[in-house]
């Protein structure tokens, strides 16, 4: 049985997406009766299209007698987590080809990391990347000349962006592939505590490079559980994935084993095949619960509450983040994975990953298993069996039913905490988002005075220099998408955290973004309206009284209501933050930009 407030939340928001996602169905709809119009473009359109092809597949594409795939990566081999995907069109185009089908690359994304970029300039790109990942897949694929798409990407802003180019293109089947984490290096709490002893000047750049070189070490995703891992997460259990590929090593042959069954597995699920999934039919509102549902349950990435969100727009669904929180009351934290524990991804995949999760979720009602996936008909149910390679051969069987490890994953009869910790606040400063699974019970109200900061470098530079030893609210404006595209504050959790960690109480408010790995202190980001948009936590002065109570749901100014809102909002030259490193190619995205509450997108 569907616990009820699963049932409730999404009975909402079907309600409330009923016309945005009629109008979508109707669109995606008369593009799947018009099908692909490879047979029908003109011989000049055709003949560009195909003469890359061997003469083989020239002549199966011309005489339209095959099933074609279009590939979109986001290979490039600066990046760890995107380098195994220089091997996999070559795997995929022959798995293809073994199967009766043709596979083309289509086009390729950029994919930066937030992790080379924290604390830069570039790291204002970040999340206007999503959409211009959105936009270059829509490019690859708008030659109308595939029966369907295999997606490869894992990072950030990058699958986030190719799910929304594959909603756009919602007639067609999609499947996404992913590369897999690194093998574990050094543990991320020991990394963490020497990111930490290196904010408190006690070790130098020199050991802090050789501990960072040993937890980001080879091919493939960090360790951790941030956005990158939140995605993998996110296409299992939305079904976009083959059941268990999500956390499987890169450059092994079970990785290389399940690229080829995804391979095969997209022209069965073509209008050519015998099981037609088109991905906006299968993304339903059912679909987006579920997801929200594994990130809540994983205590995942914070960053996801404006992917989802612009994700979901996508579809025509429209979610809300009191969407989040109410499904947070009911969600109980079912794994520890670093920053919420002392895991690691490996280790959890080693304790039983994605299938016990799935199936401890379904269990207990909090899971809608009747959903369509581009694996099977039967729903969910088979995303509790998991993959082996056995005498070369993969096949999926039964998965355990309980976890390996009950430190790192539990059943939702005994989880981690009862609800999700995942928090909406309100305010007189606005709306924000605070994930407190990573936060103790006592970290979890402070009222203490405002400082106030332009820029996370500020604030570094007042660390450095012993003013912030006293209990204080760290107020950093000015750094939603509008004002400079909503930069992750990343750098400022190793400093935050030794303050609280000599007892002072300290707590970030910020229009900003922290990253997928927020960690203990207490943390109301995302706050909207933002400050560019006239937010009232621009108003704030050094001194304001602010309280900010995670259990209540609420952040406040503790200032007289009269006096707050005579207030005028002060001139902030953000001139310098609009060119540099590309920046000024994004006014267009900075003024078009819509909240964090619904999104940060540019389409909507």
């Amino acid at each position: 049985m569907l616990n009820d407030q699963i049932a409730r939340v999404t009975d909402r928001i079907r309600e409330r997406s009923h016309i945005s996602r009629g109008a979508y169905r109707a669109r995606i709809d008369a593009a799947a009766r018009r099908g692909v119009h490879r047979a029908a473009i003109g011989c000049a359109n055709l003949a560009h299209a195909v003469a890359g092809c061997v003469p083989a597949e020239q002549d199966d594409l011309k005489q339209d007698a095959k099933p074609n795939i279009g590939i979109v990566t986001s290979y490039n081999d600066m990046l760890s987590a995107h380098q195994p995907l220089e091997r996999f069109p070559d795997i995929i185009k022959r798995a293809v080809r073994a199967a009766g089908g043709v596979a083309q690359v289509a086009g390729g994304v950029p994919a930066m990391c937030d992790g080379v970029t924290q604390g830069r300039e570039g790291m204002e790109l970040s999340l206007f990347s999503r959409d211009v990942i959105a936009m270059a897949t829509a490019i690859a694929l708008s030659h109308d000349v595939f029966d369907g798409a295999l997606l490869l990407g894992v990072c950030d802003k990058i699958v986030p962006g190719l799910v929304i180019a594959a909603l756009s293109f919602g007639h067609l089947p999609s499947i996404f592939i992913p590369a897999g984490p690194m093998p574990s290096g050094i543990s991320n709490g020991e990394k963490s505590r020497i990111r930490q002893l290196h904010a408190e000047g006690k070790v130098g750049r020199a050991e802090l490079l050789e501990a960072e070189s040993a937890a980001y070490h080879s091919p493939g995703t960090c360790t951790f559980y941030g956005t990158a891992n939140s995605n993998q997460m996110l296409m299992e259990i939305m079904g976009l994935h083959l059941p268990g590929a999500s956390f499987v090593n890169p450059n092994t042959p079970l990785r290389d084993a399940l690229t080829e069954a995804a391979s095969r597995r997209i022209l069965e699920i073509t209008a050519r095949g015998n099981d037609f999934t088109p991905t906006g039919e299968m993304i339903d509102e059912r679909a987006v619960v579920n997801g929200m549902v594994g990130l809540l349950a994983t205590g995942g990435s914070t960053n996801h509450t404006i992917h989802l969100v612009a994700m979901a727009r996508a579809a025509g669904i429209h979610i809300t983040w009191q969407d989040f929180s109410d499904l947070s009351d009911h969600v109980p934290l079912l794994a520890r994975i670093y920053p919420n524990g002392a895991a690691d991804v490996n280790q959890f995949q080693a304790s039983g990953g994605m299938p016990v999760l799935i199936g401890s979720l379904l269990d207990h009602g909090l899971l809608h298993g009747d959903v369509r996936t581009v694996w099977s008909g039967d729903g969910l149910a088979s995303y509790r069996d998991q993959p082996v390679l056995k005498d070369g051969a993969l096949n999926w069987v039964p998965a355990p039913r309980e976890s390996a490890d009950t430190t790192i994953l539990r059943d939702g009869s005994d989880p981690f905490s009862a609800d999700g910790g995942l928090k909406i606040l309100h305010g007189n400063l606005g709306q924000a988002v605070v994930k407190l699974s990573a936060v103790k019970p006592e970290h979890r109200i402070v009222e203490a005075p405002a400082r106030i900061f332009r820029s996370q470098d500020e604030l570094l530079a007042a660390f450095k220099s012993g003013e912030l030893h006293h209990d204080f609210v760290a107020v950093v404006t000015h750094q939603g998408p509008m004002a400079n595209g909503m930069p992750e504050l990343h750098k400022l959790t190793p400093a935050l955290g030794v303050l609280q960690d000599l007892g002072f109480k300290v707590a970030l408010v910020t229009d900003g973004r922290m990253s997928g790995a927020s960690g203990k202190v207490p943390a109301a980001i995302h706050v909207t309206p933002e400050c560019a948009q006239g937010g009232s936590l621009a108003k704030l002065r050094d001194g304001d009284m602010i309280r900010l109570d995670c259990n209540a749901g609420t952040l406040r100014a503790l200032v007289d209501a009269a006096e707050f809102a005579q207030r005028k909002l002060p001139e902030v030259d953000l001139s310098a933050n609009h060119h540099g490193v590309g920046r000024e190619l994004f006014g267009a995205f900075r003024s078009a930009v819509g909240g964090a509450d619904v999104g940060a997108s540019v389409f909507a």
